[in-house]
């Protein structure tokens, strides 16, 4: 899936780094891995830009989204995240494996802008279609 992604966004113009979607401890001694960041290994390696695997953490745990409505998935991710590194005017792809709502991915970039990036893009692999 990371060559595939490479492949589809090496056109665009690049970013500083690639931040994943970072999963709560919790969550990653459960499932042994975060498939966003074996992604963003991949793409990182194929587009030669950095990915920082410790700009930002999830410091909330969260049931899984995909078993909610959507304001519950809001109300979840309020307080989720939190950005350590100093992001100021750094232009930064969050990467996400698979997006439903949006809604984590829009909680994260909100606090990669709050901790100064100028510009936020999302990379996803999926996009989940309501009928």
């Amino acid at each position: 899936m990371g060559h595939l992604l490479a492949s589809q966004v090496k056109h665009l113009p690049l970013p500083d780094c690639i931040i994943p979607m970072p999963l709560h401890p919790q969550r990653i001694k459960e499932r042994g891995f975060n498939q966003s960041v074996e992604i963003a290994r991949i793409v990182s390696k194929q587009l030669s830009m950095p990915v920082n695997l410790h700009a930002c953490k999830r410091v909330k745990p969260t049931p899984p989204q995909a078993s909610l409505p959507y304001k519950q998935r809001i109300r979840n991710m309020h307080g989720a995240f939190a950005c350590t590194a100093d992001l100021q005017g750094k232009r930064i792809v969050l990467l996400d494996d698979v997006m439903t709502t949006g809604a984590s991915l829009n909680a994260l970039a909100k606090t990669v802008k709050d901790a100064g990036a100028s510009h936020v893009e999302c990379w996803v692999i999926a996009r989940t279609i309501s009928s």
